[in-house]
């Protein structure tokens, strides 16, 4: 089994290049299954729940392939570019040796019901983070006018003659149960409503996709999203956003090493919150004036050592959930003590007791975290329990007295391209060992 090996201590400088969002592309993947005419993506990241969701969708009867005139020589610029055709879906049932992997293949449910009249979907796994139950999704389907059971460890829902419009109320924000519902409700006969939705990015990059597609969506980027069925959806192209986690990852890098980065292909924008948190800790988070396009971002540390700042997880536009395990591994050495409060996911705690080992002083009561910072962090070898854990040993190892080595990297390959050569390339001694 693979483990990385860092010898910290040194400021990182360079330049990073954001990839593709693997939270928008997981949705965008299984949007694909919504219409018989093709849909190209580009930017994709090459992660491992990327090709979880792509082994999936070829066992549904997807065809992915590189487009022709990529295959030919012509460059498709930042990331992978796929086409993705579902002409024909050969299954209706997505089996529990795929979806086990990884829980946004439930998102598969939506589109297969929508498009087939039936769905046949494992009820998945992923990260023990929670129980992360899917009773939104399934709610919603049932208000959506299918008969939804659970059999056997399966979701089976049916809607023989299609789904309709209905208006759905979320009693608590959810990003999946959204995404998967707006999907649906692409091709349901009617008027959908969904009050109190997800507003994360990455829906917002599904809705724009679908509309391309030929989906009537309105109120894109609020928590009410209003969507007039259509009877089919067509061919489209669609880049996906830059991945903001894997921008605040690297922004909390730079942060904790004392370094100077620059981010190459993020937005600001999208991790607003995690700006404001790192700007009261004592960090300069900047756009820079030459970012072309698709932007870039310039990060510092202003002078001496990082200030405690308390941090509370909310749905977005709040701080998100998927960098708390980052920000507690820099108040780790921050000065003064910090309150981190989780209110997303129960049992996020996991890597405290490995940043325990690494010298963190940590304390957890309840959902809340109290962090007091510590003048340095000694290396040791630690455990990944899930993907946002892994990588929050990772920054620790970075700037740990000695040599760290992080176990069980395969949750990091689930979400971070490449993690060990970016950093490498911005002066981190890291290196992966195989085996």
């Amino acid at each position: 089994m693979d483990r990385i090996v860092i010898r910290g201590g040194v400021p990182l400088a360079g330049t990073v290049t954001i990839g593709g969002a693997k939270n928008a592309a997981l949705p965008l993947l299984a949007a694909s299954l919504l219409s018989a005419e093709p849909l190209v993506l580009a930017n994709i990241p090459d992660l491992a729940d990327i090709t979880t969701m792509a082994n999936l969708l070829v066992q549904h009867g997807v065809a992915i392939t590189i487009p022709a005139e990529l295959a030919s020589g012509a460059r498709g610029g930042r990331g992978r570019v796929l086409e993705l055709s579902a002409r024909h879906i050969t299954s209706t049932t997505a089996p529990y040796d795929l979806v086990r992997k990884m829980r946004a293949s439930v998102l598969v449910l939506g589109p297969l019901v929508a498009r087939c009249g039936r769905g046949r979907v494992s009820l998945p796994g992923g990260c023990a983070i929670g129980t992360r139950p899917v009773d939104l999704h399934i709610e919603g389907l049932r208000r959506l006018g299918a008969e939804v059971e659970l059999n056997e460890g399966y979701i089976e829902a049916r809607a023989p003659k299609g789904l309709r419009g209905a208006e759905i109320v979320f009693p608590c924000v959810s990003v999946g149960a959204t995404e998967n519902l707006l999907m649906a409700a692409t091709l349901a006969a009617g008027e959908t409503v969904l009050i109190n939705a997800a507003r994360e990015p990455e829906i917002t990059d599904l809705a724009h996709c679908l509309v391309a597609m030929g989906a009537r969506i309105e109120g894109i980027g609020s928590d009410r999203l209003t969507i007039r069925g259509v009877t089919s959806l067509h061919a489209a192209r669609h880049r996906v956003i830059p991945d903001r986690i894997e921008t605040g990852t690297y922004m909390m890098a730079a942060a904790a090493t004392g370094g100077e980065v620059r981010l190459e292909g993020a937005r600001l924008d999208h991790v607003e919150a995690v700006r404001r948190i790192l700007d009261a800790a004592g960090v300069c988070v900047t756009e820079a004036a030459d970012g072309g396009p698709e932007g870039a971002i310039l990060v510092r540390r202003r002078n001496g050592r990082l200030a405690g700042v308390d941090v509370m997880t909310e749905p977005y536009p709040g701080f998100p959930t998927d960098m708390q395990a980052q920000i507690m591994a820099l108040m780790a050495i921050a000065e003064g003590a910090s309150m981190i409060t989780e209110t997303i996911f129960e049992n996020r705690f996991m890597h405290v007791p490995e940043l325990a080992r690494m010298g963190a002083n940590i304390t957890v009561h309840g959902a809340s975290a109290l962090v007091r910072g510590v003048p340095r962090l000694t290396g040791a070898p630690v455990m990944a329990t899930d993907l946002r854990a892994s990588v929050s040993l990772v920054l620790a190892g970075l700037v740990a007295d000695g040599e760290t080595t992080v176990n069980r990297v395969y949750h990091l390959d689930r979400g971070y391209e490449r993690i060990e050569d970016k950093l490498s390339a911005c002066g981190a001694r890291i290196e992966r060992l195989r085996g």
